[in-house]
């Protein structure tokens, strides 16, 4: 498990439309996020999900945006309110130890970590994080870029989601990554 931050460049790149062509947000996480819902976005850098999410989960719900780069924060702060979707949006810019989820104990319905466990520093505290803010009914959904974890990082990863209480639901295909679907 690498202990790196995605440079702020590389963030413009993710959010760029091209990217839909391999990573359609909808097609993602439609099955998952229905309106009214609490959604967790971790690693969220500049908002690919994140606005689609806002969307997803209208008025009536709250996508809570986590990133340890203050500058990812506010260009998503930016893009956010240019979409008319800042008042579903909650940032937390987190330190490099927390995901900062104060007050969301087993208050979030979904929460996704696209391109985000291979740089985090301590994988078994993330986890398990992220299963205390779940609710008992809630899932999370894990993506990892294929060109940076090999199979074994992420079932080394799959694994630690177990220790935390997580089990596999299914491990969707998503295009160019590793993925799978927790349950809690």
């Amino acid at each position: 498990m690498a202990d790196h931050v995605c440079p702020i460049w590389v963030g413009y790149m993710l959010a760029s439309p091209i990217r839909k062509v391999f990573h359609n947000p909808k097609k993602i996480l439609d099955p998952y996020v229905k309106r009214g819902m609490k959604v967790l976005d971790i690693g969220c850098a500049m908002g690919f999900f994140s606005l689609p999410l806002a969307e997803r989960v209208g008025r009536e719900g709250k996508v809570f945006c986590i990133d340890v780069q203050e500058k990812m924060i506010a260009s998503l702060q930016k893009r956010a309110r240019k979409a008319g979707l800042s008042d579903n949006i909650e940032v937390r810019v987190c330190p490099r130890d927390s995901l900062g989820l104060e007050g969301l104990t087993e208050q979030i319905d979904f929460a996704l970590a696209a391109a985000v466990v291979h740089e985090v520093p301590n994988a078994a505290s993330f986890f398990s994080e992220i299963y205390t803010a779940i609710k008992p009914s809630g899932s999370l959904l894990v993506v990892e870029p294929k060109g940076h974890v090999s199979q074994e990082d992420f079932e080394v990863s799959v694994s630690k989601a177990a220790q935390a209480g997580f089990t596999v639901i299914n491990r969707p295909r998503i295009s160019r990554s590793r993925s799978v679907l927790f349950g809690k």
